[in-house]
């Protein structure tokens, strides 16, 4: 279990820091996004900011399980959200947000039942 565990609070950590890095240095795939689900660019910071605590929450959940749980938590809920602003939009594009979602909810169902 323990492997498990590592492997998607690690993946999960990469993935979502990676893409806080794109949108605190401003690429334009964020900047895209933001366009397709009529968001202002001003929260493509704010959105970055909120990616890369989840990632680095993820990480220090290894050594303090219950941050690793709050992380992944905030993390499932951000791409819960985000879901809601692509359907609201009509966009059915989901395959990126079904790698993070997914990715984020197993980070947590591993640390949890790890835990």
């Amino acid at each position: 279990m323990y492997a498990a565990y590592l492997a998607t609070t690690l993946l999960a950590a990469a993935l979502t820091g990676s893409a806080a890095v794109a949108n605190l240095i401003g690429h334009d795939y964020p900047k895209a996004q933001a366009d397709k689900v009529h968001v202002d660019h001003k929260w493509i910071l704010p959105f970055g900011l909120l990616l890369g605590a989840g990632s680095l929450g993820l990480l220090a959940g290894l050594a303090v399980p219950p941050l690793g749980v709050l992380a992944a938590t905030g993390l499932v809920l951000y791409f819960l959200i985000a879901l809601t602003a692509h359907l609201r939009v009509h966009d059915h594009n989901l395959a990126p947000w079904a790698l993070y979602f997914t990715t984020c909810a197993a980070a947590l169902i591993t640390t949890v039942a790890y835990h």
